[in-house]
């Protein structure tokens, strides 16, 4: 099974590619649904969450709300770094007990798509590393109208992660989502096709 990792910063057009490779044949993993999974009430996360930055960042339910808890990690390192250091190793974990049943089901590509693929270190998991890339401000205003907060909040998050430029020296592949959907498209749809002919050894 060859496996793509998929990554780049917020609002830069990682679903979309993704939705694209899906379309084209791959099964894709996606590692913030993995990390809703591990911040659910009773897994060992949650309690270590709560216990780090305490009942403020708990919503309806007793369930962790994170929107407030981003608010207070993505302008605090130090606590941004706590809380990858409690999430990290069990969406790993999750994203190598997934890739194993693929593989195990036949499975001829899969997508791991993750927006801290670099930095957590998740790259190891992967044959490829695609990157999607779009100027700061383009994303910004994507990931505040998509998610409905303030300008101001989607840069301060866009500032905390890795740079597009550091993203790119690690990438095979570099999409970018910054032109109209259907050059995004013509991108991927191009991509695929060299990754098709390698992994069929019809490459010319």
């Amino acid at each position: 099974m060859f496996v793509i990792g998929l990554t780049g910063g917020l609002g830069t057009g990682k679903t979309t590619v993704a939705e694209m490779l899906r379309e084209k044949g791959a099964v894709v993993i996606h590692a913030d649904q993995l990390g809703h999974q591990v911040y659910e009430p009773g897994r060992p996360a949650y309690h270590e969450i709560v216990e780090a930055f305490g009942p403020q960042v708990l919503g309806d339910g007793g369930r962790i709300d994170r929107r407030r808890l981003a608010q207070l990690v993505f302008s605090d390192a130090e606590a941004l770094a706590r809380l990858n250091r409690i999430t990290h190793p069990r969406i790993r974990q999750a994203m190598q007990e997934q890739l194993a049943q693929l593989a195990r089901a036949g499975v001829q590509v899969a997508v791991v798509e993750a927006a801290l693929l670099l930095e957590a270190g998740w790259d190891d998991l992967v044959d490829e590393i695609w990157v999607t890339v779009a100027p700061p401000e383009v994303a910004a205003q994507r990931a505040a109208a998509r998610s409905g907060i303030p300008m101001e909040e989607a840069m301060a998050r866009i500032r905390a992660q890795l740079d597009n430029e550091k993203r790119v020296q690690r990438a095979h592949v570099v999409i970018d989502t910054s032109r109209p959907l259907e050059e995004t498209r013509r991108q991927v749809e191009e991509e695929w096709r060299k990754l098709t002919a390698r992994l069929t050894g019809t490459e010319r």
